[in-house]
């Protein structure tokens, strides 16, 4: 239960209720659900306001968790979601301490050499795509590195011809509606434009894979067609979208690419995140492009 408090002058929160509604709309809509659950968690399992909390209760909350089965990686999230919440209290002066601050996140192995899949595996996955746009949207998520919610919402009029219409480039609006170009590879800007032709699309607002309705394709729909080729490809994990943006970056970097460029591309924010790709696999090259 969210409970009110008002010991805690702020010209920016009322209560607890408020506070936790402001810091929310500093996330992505597809985040808040997962922090407001996350917080609703914690405030129901302490059962007093945010400022009567104390590390114990901390604590006692990571001590629930794991008897709950939640893994370190889900502990880890939950963790660092209310010790954002307290921080942001903090910051505005809603609380006069942030006792978050003194509380570690649990070490999560690292297992990300274990999601890194062998070109060898890419080309079966490619393999099995059942449509041309299932290819061409498997084929783009290895070439460019996007994240699912790039490629759903990527519309025609972000893809614009180089070189005589022999090459091609995509704008992504990525995270914080910040945008990257990136250079699109021969082999699949020929079945791009195969698929405009197919699909028809003559406006720059058209969905570029679009569903049976017309609209785009959802997060939920382009993980089942990822998954779908994977297990006809006979992999027997649940193998998800994002497993082909660490394989571009594992592939690209095992062959030469700058890891600067690397970051660029992703559009991670640090240097230190691209950084791992280049330790999941031990493999050295000296060449410079993925092979699609």
């Amino acid at each position: 239960m969210l409970v009110p408090v008002s010991s805690q002058p702020s010209s920016q929160a009322n209560d607890d209720m408020h506070l936790i509604s402001l810091w929310l709309q500093g996330k992505s809509s597809r985040s808040q659900e997962a922090y407001s659950h996350d917080i609703e968690q914690f405030v129901d399992f302490v059962d007093v306001p945010l400022s009567d909390v104390k590390l114990q209760h901390f604590w006692d909350w990571v001590d629930h968790l794991k008897e709950k089965g939640a893994l370190p990686a889900t502990q880890a999230r939950k963790l660092a979601a209310v010790k954002s919440l307290f921080s942001f209290a903090h910051r505005i002066g809603y609380l006069l301490f942030n006792v978050g601050a003194a509380v570690t996140l649990p070490n999560i192995p690292e297992k990300l050499s274990e999601r890194i899949l062998t070109e060898a595996d890419i080309q079966q996955i490619l393999a099995q795509a059942s449509t041309l746009r299932n290819r061409v949207l498997l084929k783009l998520f290895y070439a460019s590195g996007a994240r699912v919610s790039e490629l759903s919402r990527l519309y025609w009029g972000a893809v614009i011809a180089r070189n005589d219409n022999q090459q091609g480039q995509i704008t992504l609006l990525g995270k914080g509606n910040k945008t990257r170009t990136l250079v699109v590879p021969t082999s699949v800007w020929k079945e791009l434009m195969e698929l405009k032709s197919k699909t028809e699309a003559t406006e720059p607002n058209q969905p570029v894979f679009r569903s049976r309705k017309g609209g785009p394709l959802s997060r939920q729909q382009i993980w089942r067609i990822v998954r779908n080729a994977a297990k006809s490809a006979g992999f027997d994990q649940n193998i998800s979208p994002h497993w082909l943006r660490h394989a571009h970056a594992s592939h690209a970097l095992n062959h030469g690419a700058p890891v600067h460029l690397v970051k660029e591309s992703l559009g991670h924010q640090s240097l230190t995140t691209t950084s791992k790709y280049a330790h999941a696999r031990p493999d050295e090259s000296s060449s410079k492009y993925i092979d699609i």
